[in-house]
C-alpha cells in the first residue's frame, strides 16, 4: 500500500482504551507514506485519565503525524471547502460522536471536520468504539451505515458477555478500509468476531 499521494484527518475521540491502537495505526499511515493532519475532539483535549493525559496524547499526534493538530470548531470548518483532505478517520469514534453525527450536530472538531468532508461528497472512515453500539446507539449505527460516503472499519463484540453491547473496530482494519474508501467501497466483511 502506497498512501503517498493522499492526505488523510485523523480525528480521535473518547475511548481512551483503545488509544494505544489507534496511535499504532496513525504510525502505521505515516509509514505507508501518507500526509496526516490530526483532530481532537474536545474531550481529549481535556481529560486525564489512566490511560494518559491530554498534552500526551496531542505531542504524540503531532510527533507522528509531523503537523499540528486541528482543535477547534473554527480550525476543522475549512476541511471540505478548501478540500483539505482525501479522507477522514475517525478512531476511535465514540458512541456519543456516532449519535451526534448520525443527527448533523457539529459541536466538537470532528464532528465539524466530518461534516466539512461531507459536504464535499469525500469519505469518512469511522473506526468504531462503543460500549452502546448495540443499545440506545444502534439505531444511529445503521443510519450511518446507509449514508453515502461514510465506510467503517470491520467491528466486532469485544466482550459479548460484559459488555453485550459494545462494539470496537479492528483497529489493524484501517489501512485497508481506507484504501478501500478511497475507491468508495466499504470492505467486506464488515462483522469481524474478536
Amino acid at each position: 500500500m502506497d498512501f503517498s499521494p493522499y492526505t488523510i484527518g485523523f480525528a480521535m475521540t473518547g475511548s481512551f482504551c483503545t488509544y494505544e491502537k489507534a496511535f499504532e495505526q496513525m504510525s502505521k499511515l505515516k509509514r505507508l507514506g501518507a500526509t496526516l493532519i490530526p483532530i481532537f475532539s474536545y474531550l481529549p483535549q481535556e481529560i486525564q485519565c489512566r490511560f494518559g493525559t491530554c498534552s500526551e496524547y496531542l505531542k504524540k499526534a503531532e510527533d507522528i503525524c509531523e503537523n499540528k493538530p486541528i482543535l477547534s470548531i473554527t480550525g476543522a470548518e475549512p476541511i471540505g471547502p478548501k478540500g483539505l483532505l482525501d479522507l477522514l478517520l475517525i478512531a476511535p469514534c465514540t458512541g456519543n460522536t456516532m449519535s451526534k453525527l448520525c443527527h448533523a450536530i457539529t459541536d466538537t472538531p470532528v464532528l465539524m471536520a466530518a461534516k466539512s468532508q461531507l459536504r464535499t461528497e469525500k469519505p469518512v472512515v469511522i473506526a468504531l468504539a462503543s460500549n452502546d453500539s448495540l443499545g440506545l446507539n444502534f439505531k444511529n449505527l445503521g443510519n450511518l451505515y446507509t449514508t453515502k460516503n461514510i465506510y467503517f472499519v470491520p467491528f466486532g463484540q469485544d466482550d459479548s458477555t460484559k459488555k453485550p453491547n459494545s462494539l470496537v473496530a479492528h483497529m489493524d482494519l484501517i489501512p485497508d478500509t481506507i484504501q478501500a474508501a478511497l475507491h468508495h467501497k466499504q470492505i467486506q466483511p464488515v462483522l469481524k468476531p474478536y
